[in-house]
């Protein structure tokens, strides 16, 4: 492959050093600790955290970032003993060491594997701020990232993107830029971007979803529900799913109009201005509602949404209220397994139903939620479900990484996608929008046509009586 190439390593996944051997880290790195900035006073990387860490090697074989690129500072041991020279004046940030911070796709498979229980997601998330605001980037670099977070977060921006959009992808435009390759030369980062669109259909421009859905039956529970971003405009049919499913279990739902984005593509990037800013918004949207608990249908931002106490620590007016904001969330296949479901389901086809259900890493690694999704899935008659090889593994959306980081991405999205397909299932369950387009584009780039779908809308689809053959009509 051609990242293959790039990062020079074979086809096996390096193996970590032993522990007796010295590990080659500041060693491997240009060092210059002269006029380069280093971390602020600011929450850097807790000392105590990194000591935690006694560089056993198991993390190399789950982090993907280290499976591609092959070199020890791009793991999550290479990036602790780099958080640790930096603290102590060793090293600065410099484009030799940033590079190691951004390689990390934040997947936190890493803390899942740790058998010394090393809190990773602490320290990048500590390490991601003091790059943003104290490491001057590339006029490039930066520009681009102006870009996506100038966009992404805020759906009315989205919004009056729609009709070009629509009109540039009925044109046939996509696949001329695509066969020429001429902007994936002239920018690989763009050219990711652009073959992550998603499809833009009539039901982009709509919103059928009221301020309260009413609960069928008896009402059990008053539920909140966030939309999301990119979830609202180009998948809604999810959100609308969720309604339904929700209701059909008693829920009243409670979907406040003057919410906003979750924060969690900002607050993964280190941009924590932004994500303050937004997380103050969506704690307000909520604040008169007195719902019992908050749902959300996306991985990576119901892990964000569960993070509001620790990203909003020093504002005194909204700590508390940030705490008691991520108490109350809960993904929607945690709700639903939690509370269990109480209307019948009905068949998705007539002959049994073969699904490969996709961990998103923020569900599964971010939030400990693994069991829920597949009980559900599991309880919709004649379905059964096959696993991947490395189903913990990223496919390599992992945020905005696939457009910042697109050669390492596109690795992942092709091993994610080959081992999806060789399960034989018939159908993937993705509970992420990101991972959903990373995962169709690597489909359609090796000329496979398979659906992708979240679990809730199958469930939908189950509740109401609709087979797989009639949702496609």
């Amino acid at each position: 492959m051609q990242t293959q190439d790039k990062f020079d390593r074979s086809n096996q996944p390096p193996q970590p050093p032993q522990p007796s051997q010295p590990l080659p880290v500041l060693a491997s790195i240009p060092l210059d600790i002269t006029g380069n900035p280093s971390f602020d006073a600011s929450h850097p990387p807790d000392p105590k955290l990194i000591d935690a860490c006694v560089h056993c090697g198991f993390c190399l074989s789950t982090c993907p970032s280290y499976r591609v690129i092959g070199k020890e500072m791009d793991s999550p041991r290479g990036r602790i003993y780099l958080m640790d020279a930096i603290n102590e004046g060793e090293a600065t940030l410099s484009p030799a060491t940033v590079q190691h911070f951004d390689s990390c796709l934040g997947c936190l498979a890493c803390v899942t594997t740790c058998p010394s229980g090393v809190q990773y997601d602490k320290l990048i998330a500590a390490t991601r701020p003091q790059v943003e605001r104290n490491y001057p980037r590339a006029w490039a670099d930066r520009l681009f990232r102006q870009l996506i977070f100038s966009l992404f977060p805020y759906p009315e921006r989205l919004r009056a993107l729609l009709a070009p959009l629509l009109i540039y992808q009925k044109l046939g435009i996509p696949q001329l830029v695509r066969a020429t390759g001429l902007l994936k030369r002239f920018s690989p980062r763009l050219a990711a971007m652009e073959t992550l669109l998603p499809e833009v259909t009539l039901k982009s421009f709509q919103n059928n979803l009221p301020t309260i859905v009413p609960a069928q039956g008896e009402k059990r529970y008053r539920v909140g529900m966030i939309l999301g971003c990119v979830q609202r405009l180009f998948f809604s049919e999810v959100n609308e799913a969720t309604a339904r499913v929700l209701s059909a279990n008693g829920c009243e739902v409670v979907i406040p109009q003057s919410q906003g984005c979750c924060a969690a593509l900002p607050h993964h990037q280190g941009q924590e201005a932004q994500a303050q800013a937004l997380a103050r918004q969506m704690i307000d949207s909520f604040a008169s509602t007195q719902v019992d608990y908050i749902i959300i249908n996306a991985a990576g931002c119901g892990h964000t949404l569960k993070e509001y106490g620790h990203l909003l620590q020093d504002d005194p007016e909204y700590r508390d209220r940030a705490i008691e904001f991520s108490a109350k969330v809960r993904d929607v296949q945690e709700f639903l397994a939690m509370v269990g479901l109480t209307t019948p389901l009905s068949p998705l086809q007539s002959e049994p139903l073969t699904i490969v259900y996709q961990d998103a890493c923020h569900l599964l690694h971010g939030q400990k939620i693994s069991i829920p999704p597949r009980q559900l899935l599991r309880q919709i008659p004649g379905v059964s479900l096959r696993e991947p090889i490395d189903a913990a593994l990223c496919c390599g959306s992992a945020g905005v990484y696939n457009m910042l980081q697109p050669e390492v991405a596109e690795e992942l999205g092709q091993q994610k996608v080959t081992h999806l397909l060789n399960t034989g299932a018939s159908l993937i369950a993705s509970s992420n929008p990101g991972c959903s387009l990373q995962i169709l584009k690597h489909l359609e780039a090796q000329g496979k046509t398979m659906p992708v779908i979240h679990p809730i809308r199958l469930l939908d689809y189950s509740i109401r009586g609709i087979s797989l053959d009639q949702a496609r009509d």
